[in-house]
């Protein structure tokens, strides 16, 4: 989490401002399947790096969603993929040493594409629906109202907790709390612990005012109006088709 701009609020920004805002969130659902699933279908290294570009640039250029914002949401999830792409290339051996398992090259790769491709479905999803478009589709799936709620009360305590974060950094900053690295440790861990407080309190505090209301587990959401619903649906569901049908002949 930055000071200025953390994970959550680079992909709600992005979504409220990217070009496909307008799109029903089930076209952009199906399509992110479609994608997924041609992922899982297709084996080959160049097939799955081609599917990985062509979602990528179907939220860069299509969606218009900015570079550097798609960067940063990635990072994180392709330096764990990093990671364990080398785990997988390291093995232990019978004296306990670790060798490097040159044989598991083609097996990584081809794991890595794989999960490359589905990064991207998922990034172009997300990084182009706001949550109250996703609470409501997910309505609509059936998902359980219990669960939504809890959904968008987290998802609403992120940008609570993150600006209380900034503030106490702030304050800690104006009183030279971050004056070399000892001093940096100290201020750090007294903030966290003072955090953890907070979510507790706040997590308490929310409790009670739901219940004083007669809380009855529905949180709703002005629904949005996707008139070309039928039609973004249609299209999507094509695209969606034409990748499941590349990655099928990629096992021809």
């Amino acid at each position: 989490m930055t000071h200025r701009n953390g994970t959550a609020v680079r992909i709600e920004t992005a979504a409220y401002a990217s070009h496909w805002q307008g799109v029903a969130p089930s076209a952009k659902a199906l399509f992110a399947l479609g994608g997924m699933g041609a992922a899982w279908v297709a084996t080959r290294p160049a097939t799955l790096a081609a599917l990985a570009a062509v979602l990528a640039l179907a939220a860069l250029i299509g969606a218009r969603v900015p570079l550097r914002t798609y960067v940063a949401v990635a990072l994180p999830p392709l330096g764990f993929l990093l990671l364990s792409c080398l785990t997988m290339l390291a093995t232990p051996g019978v004296d306990g040493s670790w060798y490097w398992a040159g044989s598991m090259w083609p097996a990584v790769v081809r794991t890595a594409g794989r999960s490359l491709a589905m990064l991207a479905a998922l990034l172009g999803f997300v990084l182009t629906t706001p949550l109250p478009d996703l609470l409501a589709l997910l309505r609509r799936l059936g998902t359980p109202d219990l669960l939504l709620d809890l959904m968008a009360l987290c998802y609403r305590m992120l940008f609570v907790l993150r600006q209380a974060w900034i503030d106490g950094v702030t304050a800690q900053d104006a009183r030279l709390g971050y004056g070399g690295w000892r001093h940096a440790w100290r201020s750090t861990g007294l903030l966290v612990g003072q955090m953890a407080v907070q979510v507790w309190q706040r997590a308490a505090a929310l409790q009670m005012a739901a219940d004083a209301r007669g809380y009855q587990g529905l949180l709703r959401f002005l629904p949005a109006v996707f008139p070309h619903a039928r039609r973004q649906n249609a299209w999507a569901g094509l695209a969606a088709l034409l990748l499941l049908l590349a990655a099928a002949g990629d096992r021809v």
